[in-house]
């Protein structure tokens, strides 16, 4: 009798009836990957929950688990958590200390596994203001409690009759998950995601999957705690597609030449830097091959799906590929069918020029609210569309409104904010999740064309909608990230921080001095090459948009320094109050 998928851990048992791997879950320990089966994976799960019922575990019960990189062991212990009737609550492992005590407090988390010292160490502060009893770590670290020792002490198979009547009282509607949203202004909001809202959300969305069954591989390394990636990879589980965890970002391409991989996920700055790594490598070739690196850009740039350009350009792509983007594949291991994108917008750019080199990227929209996926792109039967986000997944529902913004319906919409009736009245009304985004149903694909919140009205009464300006500024290759401002002013301006790397390789080529960033972005002529950037943008919009003026931060916008959330967004209220000095100054008020 086949299993019938209604809560998260019946994933694993699916693949074992379904596929039995030998090599389910894969991660690098020390330089070596190891493997473990999908028997393996299911085993060690049970002895987690074992382990938790042997520690007093209740249903209802929130643990947390923080990892800085995806792996293993994570998933063994969502899968081990679940089973009992308690939730996992994922945390971010970059967020601060104050933000890791907020949320074990608010979630209530009585027990908590983390993976590393950096983590134990920021953990270690905060620990004594919560109600962990335990904190468990997937490292050996000398003098604390490791989660092996949670597998030990469920190794007693005597109690499994237990786990088993903890995962039939489990019920689909019931709740797995406490996400909480990185934001990016206030404290984060605890998502409640049921076992149904994400379970339906994976059966969805495996139809969109162009990947063979059971004998694909995959990469994972954004990270699992976003409900982007985690989703995902219970649909690579139910799929039958291995999973290998990179070591890092910064090891991505060294891991993708090892492994392989069909698919893989990321979100679009990661995009844009494997781009602009590959344009710069380009840059220092010379005669022939870089006259023939540059004209297969600019194919690709043109590119369009389904031949639609016509038989000459796609005689002239078969040579670029086979020439050109062949390497470009190579470095990412050479047998990447499909690359997935969510979480913000995808530059149109980037999609064609990596379409056009055979890794195309399938752009999606959603929200962790929405479990997430509302919509995705698909290679076949006509479902990529460039620019767009794809078609709606099946069983979910999407209605624009009078204002254009997108509103979505269906079984993966949250079940609500933790703890905070109020909030959830102001998102869900009439069934219907309002995301705060505007977007436009076109032949059946969406759209998203900006934040309702995020647009803003200058002094003089006039909208500007900044997303649209950065996502423009954003293709140049000067500049890393940029946001535009200008509420209640007379004119938009915007902050923009510049790709240093490419910046210090153009002033070294244009006999500039790039070994201070401050004095870089003082320099008249970075300056004056910027405005030429932000001139050319201009071009685009109307007058009351245009940006009149600018500022260059002298410093990279991070997670870290609290530039960025998590999953890279900006953090514009933030921003603003670090740069108040460049904002005054570009309204002559410094």
């Amino acid at each position: 009798m086949s299993i019938e998928i209604t809560r998260l851990f019946d994933f694993p048992y699916y693949q074992l009836e379904k596929y039995n791997l030998q090599k389910a879950l894969t991660t690098n320990y020390n330089g070596n990957w190891k493997s473990i089966s999908t028997k393996e994976y299911i085993d060690k799960a049970n002895a987690v929950s074992r382990g938790l019922l042997r520690l007093g575990v209740q249903p209802n019960d929130k643990i947390a688990v923080i990892s800085t990189n995806n792996c293993t062991e994570w998933n063994i212990c969502d899968i081990g958590i679940l089973q009992t009737g308690a939730q996992n609550v994922p945390i971010y492992p970059t967020i601060s200390k104050e933000d890791y005590e907020y949320v074990l407090n608010h979630s209530e988390a009585t027990y908590c596994f983390v993976s590393d010292t950096t983590i134990l160490e920021k953990l270690n502060q905060i620990k004594g203001n919560t109600k962990l009893k335990e904190v468990f770590t997937f490292d050996e670290i000398e003098g604390e409690k490791n989660w092996n020792e949670v597998l030990e002490l469920g190794k007693d198979e005597s109690n499994q009759n237990e786990v088993d009547s903890r995962k039939d009282a489990v019920k689909p509607e019931d709740l797995a998950t406490l996400i909480y949203t990185s934001g990016t202004t206030g404290r984060p909001k605890g998502v409640m995601l049921s076992h149904n809202n994400i379970v339906s959300n994976v059966l969805s969305s495996s139809k969109r999957v162009p990947v063979d069954h059971g004998q694909g591989k995959s990469l994972s390394f954004l990270p699992v705690c976003h409900i982007f990636e985690r989703m995902i990879l219970y649909l690579y589980q139910y799929c039958g597609i291995s999973i290998y965890f990179a070591e890092s970002i910064e090891k991505l391409s060294e891991n993708a030449q090892e492994i392989k991989p069909n698919v893989m996920t990321a979100v679009p700055r990661l995009y844009e830097k494997i781009y602009d790594k590959i344009y710069a490598k380009g840059t220092e070739l010379s005669g022939i091959k870089k006259k023939l690196f540059f004209w297969a850009i600019e194919l690709g740039l043109n590119y369009k799906p389904y031949g639609a350009n016509g038989w000459w350009y796609e005689k002239q792509l078969g040579l670029a590929r086979k020439l050109i983007f062949s390497k470009w594949q190579a470095a990412l291991g050479g047998e990447l069918k499909i690359m997935v994108s969510g979480s913000a917008a995808l530059q149109p750019r980037l999609a064609r020029v990596f379409a056009a080199a055979g890794m195309p990227v399938m752009e999606g929209y959603g929200l962790t609210e929405t479990s997430p996926v509302v919509s995705v792109n698909d290679v076949r039967e006509g479902g990529f569309n460039i620019g767009t986000v794809g078609r709606i997944i099946d069983g979910v529902e999407v209605k624009i409104s009078e204002q254009d913004e997108v509103l979505v319906k269906g079984p993966n919409v949250m079940m609500g904010y933790y703890k905070d009736p109020e909030k959830t009245a102001q998102v869900i009304k009439d069934g219907y999740f309002h995301t705060g985004d505007k977007g436009k149903v076109e032949n059946g694909f969406l759209s998203i064309t900006g934040r309702i919140k995020e647009m803003f009205k200058t002094s003089g009464g006039k909208y500007v909608i900044p997303t649209l300006l950065e996502d423009k500024l954003k293709q140049s290759r000067f500049i890393e990230q940029v946001m535009v401002v200008g509420e209640g002013e007379k004119m938009p301006t915007a902050l923009i921080q510049p790709s240093f790397d490419f910046i210090a390789e153009w002033a070294r080529r244009n006999d500039i001095d790039f070994s201070d960033a401050k004095k870089l972005v003082s320099n008249e002529k970075v300056i004056a090459r910027l405005q030429e950037e932000v001139d050319d943008c201009n071009c685009n919009f109307g007058k009351w948009e245009q940006i009149k003026r600018f500022e260059l931060t002298p410093e990279e916008w991070t997670i870290d320094s609290g530039h960025l959330t998590p999953t890279m967004k900006m953090k514009r209220k933030i921003i603003k109050e670090i740069y108040t000095d460049l904002y005054e100054k570009m309204y002559d008020r410094a």
